[in-house]
């Protein structure tokens, strides 16, 4: 009953993650910004670090559902 949700939001999760680093990835291999008004290192990092917590919560919890 409750493994609908988790599987839900483990697939949401996982794939804004993942979306999130590839977007990160094209971004950056054309020099384009990343974020306006933010320094681009800062921006990269942010941005690498929360598609990287994204797609390991939404990785988590496809494994627990």
């Amino acid at each position: 009953m409750e493994s609908g949700p988790a599987l839900f939001s483990g697939v949401t999760f996982a794939l804004f993650g993942g979306g999130l680093l590839l977007w990160l990835v094209a971004r950056a291999s054309l020099h384009a910004p990343v974020a306006h008004g933010v320094s681009r290192p800062l921006a990269v990092t942010m941005t690498a670090l929360f598609g990287t917590l994204f797609l390991t919560a939404g990785c988590w919890l496809l494994a627990v559902a």
